[in-house]
């Protein structure tokens, strides 16, 4: 994702991450993404060692962050390849992690926050709270990505409805924050309720700094 050599981050809400039948997909996408950093969502487990995650992750990702879930709902992973990346984590909260990553050739440093964000309403306004404060230098390539759980706009979505304030206070966030957003090619919604006539949304969502598009001009968002 620069101008001397490509790389890709996989962004992927898995709905939990504790059977086989899982850890094949998962493990089939991370090769097929050719990723040397995966984000996931909803992982549905307390806690990760090394060789849990080998269930799942080629044997190069080895180094790993994680937020817990609680109980059987929520829970964060980055992963990355260690002789990529040099990663630190920088900040955690229960809608985030975020970390600082080094690429082991070029020595750049940059900042990654893996979102998953809240499904209910008091959550949201929380979330939004922190979301839209956060400090970050405007000289610092950030890139944040995963599942909002916030959509900016009705044609977000393929049904009528959809809270009109929360789409305000998203996008107001977004706006102070002074994020680009990298548009998702090729697909318009990224979730689905899977019922026979299924509502469909697009709450995944990818985003950086204007230091970033400077540094890596042909970033972009594409569907597996």
């Amino acid at each position: 994702m620069n101008n001397n050599r490509t790389w890709n981050i996989l962004n992927w809400n898995v709905r939990g991450i504790n059977s086989s039948e899982k850890w094949l997909a998962i493990r089939q996408k991370v090769e097929e993404s050719a990723a040397g950093i995966v984000c996931i969502q909803e992982t549905k487990r307390e806690n990760f060692d090394l060789a849990y995650i080998h269930n799942f992750f080629p044997q190069r990702f080895n180094k790993f962050e994680f937020l817990p879930s609680i109980g059987a709902s929520g829970g964060i992973l980055t992963a990355w390849n260690g002789s990529m990346f040099t990663g630190e984590l920088l900040f955690q909260n229960k809608f985030s992690l975020s970390i600082q990553f080094t690429c082991n050739i070029s020595a750049n440093k940059w900042i990654l926050s893996n979102i998953y964000g809240p499904c209910r309403h008091e959550e949201k306004i929380e979330f939004i709270d922190w979301f839209s404060n956060i400090q970050m230098p405007n000289d610092v390539d950030w890139i944040v990505m995963g599942d909002f759980n916030f959509i900016r706009s009705p044609e977000n979505r393929n049904k009528p409805g959809g809270d009109v304030n929360e789409m305000l206070l998203f996008n107001e966030a977004i706006s102070n924050l002074g994020l680009i957003e990298l548009p998702l090619k090729g697909r318009q919604y990224s979730w689905s309720n899977m019922q026979e006539s299924p509502l469909l949304e697009k709450l995944d969502w990818f985003f950086t700094s204007a230091a970033w598009m400077t540094s890596y001009p042909n970033s972009m968002a594409l569907p597996l």
